[in-house]
């Protein structure tokens, strides 16, 4: 829809004034074609113009009362308005006829009263149509009102959703770094310890600095996750192995901030932390034609007992990506687990490939 059509219809008081003054000027101009049509003379032209003139003058008052009628039930609203539109033609027909008689016809006069009101049929429809054109209108304005606040609330609550589920990852992941935190304590590692604090407020403020509602490039991310990796570096040392394969056009895409650190978390959780010699973890992306693939895949026990469990037992990070994806991009999207191999999970997340700047313009 075009911009001007559009403000014109949000502009209530300048459509009504277009609308109405259009409505009568396409009034005259009918009435004069069909006054040139019958060749009627010049002295008519005066009634039409005069004619117009008053219909347009009706229509303040009815609107008024229109006004009034608004809040009636469907029935009342159209009893009223036919009297209204009745009342208004008889008087309307009238002075047209009054207006015929002195200026075409020179002062003639009828013999029987009901004459002056010949024609009120054709006035009465006449203020029918406007008024079913004004209430057509009014309830048309109404829903998409209704149409709009509706939207508004639907909007609200995804996002609340989706800001539900993002913050729902801070207390699963808080619980995990300070327990290891604790540990360290425990066993005396107190640098070891410093260290992973100061590296957890790091993560933390990324993440309340970042709107979960907005997307971030896929190098932000990657920055993100690096924070959140140099905690668990702290905690598992040499054990976690990092692999990394990027194409430098999937740099600048846009991906729901912090969508990989759960995937990561999962990972370590079931093919590093288990195992004494630790395990490897892979991260992927790229561009395939309006695609970005994003992939994270482990050497650990995969899909059997213990790996990377479906269902209930799938845990907050693989359920709340996936929700969270399905909240963004609705069937828009993919997320798959498969077996790696020749052991370990891979988890592929295939979204829409936008850049940044791309949802402005």
């Amino acid at each position: 829809m075009p911009a001007i059509v559009r403000n014109l219809i949000v502009d209530r008081r300048r459509l009504y004034w277009t609308l109405n003054i259009a409505g009568w000027g396409g009034y005259v101009l009918a009435a004069y074609l069909g006054a040139l049509a019958h060749e009627k003379p010049d002295s008519y032209l005066a009634v039409i113009g005069t004619t117009a003139i008053i219909g347009f003058l009706l229509t303040f008052p009815m609107r008024a009362a229109f006004h009034r009628l608004w809040n009636l039930s469907p029935l009342q609203i159209m009893i009223g308005a036919l009297l209204i539109c009745y009342v208004l033609a008889l008087g309307w027909a009238c002075v047209e006829n009054l207006m015929y008689w002195d200026w075409v016809k020179r002062g003639w006069r009828p013999s029987h009263w009901h004459t002056y009101f010949a024609g009120v049929m054709g006035s009465f429809y006449i203020l029918m149509c406007w008024s079913g054109l004004y209430f057509g209108i009014k309830y048309y304005q109404q829903l998409q009102q209704q149409t709009e606040q509706t939207l508004k609330a639907t909007a609200a609550a995804h996002q609340a959703q989706l800001k539900m589920l993002r913050y729902q990852l801070n207390p699963h992941f808080l619980f995990n770094t300070l327990n290891a935190i604790s540990t360290l304590i425990l066993d005396r590692q107190n640098e070891t310890a410093n260290l992973a604090v100061t590296r957890l407020s790091d993560f933390l403020r990324y993440s309340l600095d970042n709107d979960p509602m907005k997307r971030v490039t896929l190098r932000s991310e990657l920055e993100a996750l690096d924070l959140y990796l140099e905690i668990e570096k702290v905690r598992f040392g040499d054990r976690l192995l990092l692999k990394r394969e990027v194409e430098a056009a999937a740099l600048d895409a846009l991906v729901p901030s912090l969508i990989l650190q759960p995937l990561i978390e999962n990972a370590i959780k079931y093919a590093v932390s288990p195992r004494e010699e630790g395990g490897s973890i892979r991260i992927s992306a790229k561009v395939h034609r309006d695609s970005l693939l994003l992939t994270i895949a482990d050497d650990g026990p995969g899909l059997k007992n213990g790996g990377a469990p479906s269902g209930k037992s799938s845990g907050v990070g693989l359920a709340n990506t996936r929700e969270r994806l399905k909240q963004l991009y609705g069937d828009n999207q993919a997320f798959t687990l498969a077996p790696n191999d020749p052991s370990g999970l891979v988890i592929t997340i295939n979204i829409p490939l936008e850049k940044a700047g791309s949802l402005h313009g």
